[in-house]
């Protein structure tokens, strides 16, 4: 539902009763195996791969998200009654954690399964720095360039890895996995503190090679111009040299030290035991979303295997319609002109943010219960001003009842700016009574719900 400045100053909106309905959408017929899952998007992404062969239950109500909210009864033998849990091991859904472990404490039968498992090298830490934003318009010559002292980071999460400091590496490329990839970037400044603009476009782009008699065979060296991504091809170590060009030729590399690049059968795990400091919001991202289908349909698969094929099939099927989603958020950032929006909420969608490269300027952080302050207030309005905003987005999960009200910040910014218009931005992270009535799962939520309002809050 969208909202205006005008409909909510008259009317006020007043608050009904949360929808007291079961999360789960649909009458799947029940077949020989059953799951449960911790909450909506995990539940819609497995409800698409077992199909009507192997249904899950989202115990999880209408209009709540799964995080913040506690199971009522003995939830733990419903579960058990089933073949697999699908959750993600992460404290924001810490009775989520209380039901796994007692599951693999006292029932052997039954499978738990951590959706964020294999995402490790893709969180986003809490409180880092993010990757600095190249500083476009000066003309930097080679000469003030620090070549010396550069940083290096995992363009996955942004986060940083280690830098390169006179001729030797502090840190360096994580484990790389056979038939994966990882795309390694740098942050080069001037004399001035300046971030050097990278890429194929730009004077300065990044490339790195093979170390002279380093094993070939190992790794595959992609370099897009602002980033260098290793591709995994066979188990084991080789060294490779990163290189700085301008006006394409070389003005710079690592040969005094070559980084030590690892190649591994797999890094899922590494991070165990971290993720606490990590942002969990994982499943607003269509690409992510893509690996966690892929592997609920091999879970599946294995508890199942008789009909192994038929989930594999149904996970291609909808990786798909997830592929689709990716290219329209794509297609959007390509038509926007702002790349900053207002989000009156807590920041749960920094990976798309990250993904397709706009920011959601939000009053609190990642944390759900954090509550905002003046201060916050009054930065969210200086931004409203600064880049001329119109519209402003919302978390209907945040409302008293998500089909009807707006939070209480979006009131208080359209009692405070010029802001004509508020429109919902859903983490997906649940559904409510009209999108339940509609049948719509999290695809349809990206399609009909967030791509519109980013559509407009973006002027795309």
């Amino acid at each position: 539902m969208n909202y205006t400045r005008r409909s909510v100053l008259k009317s006020g909106l007043g608050a009904a009763a949360i929808g007291t309905s079961a999360g789960c959408l649909g009458d799947a017929t029940t077949g020989n195996a059953r799951g449960y899952a911790s909450f909506f998007a995990l539940w819609d992404w497995a409800q698409q791969v077992g199909g009507d062969r192997f249904p899950f239950e989202n115990p999880v109500d209408t209009g709540r998200m799964g995080h913040g909210w506690s199971p009522d009864g003995d939830l733990v033998r419903d579960i058990a009654g089933t073949e697999c849990f699908l959750y993600l091991d992460t404290p924001e859904f810490s009775w989520a954690q209380d039901v796994a472990a007692e599951l693999e404490r006292d029932y052997d039968d039954v499978r738990v399964i951590d959706a964020m498992e294999g995402l490790e090298p893709y969180l986003i830490p809490f409180d880092a720095d993010p990757m600095p934003e190249p500083d476009y318009g000066p003309e930097y010559a080679p000469e003030d360039l620090l070549f010396e002292e550069f940083d290096i980071y995992d363009r996955r999460s942004n986060e940083q890895l280690g830098y390169w400091h006179v001729e030797h590496w502090h840190g360096g490329v994580p484990d790389v996995a056979v038939d994966a990839a990882v795309p390694i970037g740098i942050v080069l400044e001037d004399e001035q503190g300046r971030v050097v603009p990278l890429g194929d476009d730009e004077p300065y782009r990044v490339d790195a090679r093979l170390a002279d008699g380093a094993d070939d065979g190992v790794v595959e060296i992609e370099s897009r111009g602002d980033r260098v991504v290793f591709h995994g091809r066979s188990v084991g170590r080789t060294e490779v040299v990163f290189e700085i060009y301008h006006e394409g030729a070389v003005v710079y590399d690592t040969d005094e030290e070559p980084a030590g690049v690892d190649v591994v059968e797999s890094t899922a795990g590494e991070s165990d035991g971290a993720r606490e400091f990590h942002d969990p919001h994982v499943w607003t991202d269509p690409v992510l979303a893509i690996r966690t289908v892929e592997r609920i349909a091999a879970e599946l698969g294995e508890i199942d295997p008789e009909h192994a094929d038929e989930y594999a099939d149904n996970a291609a099927a909808y990786v798909e319609r997830l592929r689709e989603i990716d290219g329209q958020f794509e297609a959007l950032m390509d038509d926007a002109t702002r790349e900053v929006a207002v989000f009156a909420g807590h920041d749960s969608f920094q990976y798309l943010e990250q993904r397709y490269g706009f920011e959601l300027q939000t009053p609190v952080g990642v944390t759900a219960d954090a509550a905002e302050s003046f201060d916050d207030v009054s930065r969210l309005i200086d931004t409203i001003e600064e880049h001329s905003i119109d519209t402003v987005l919302y978390d209907p999960f945040e409302a008293h009842d998500p089909d009807e009200d707006l939070p209480q910040m979006v009131e208080v910014i359209f009692e405070h700016t010029d802001v004509e218009e508020a429109l919902p931005l859903t983490p997906a992270e649940g559904t409510t009574s009209d999108w339940q009535d509609n049948g719509w799962g999290w695809v349809e939520q990206m399609e009909e719900i967030n791509l519109p309002s980013l559509r407009a809050a973006l002027g795309a």
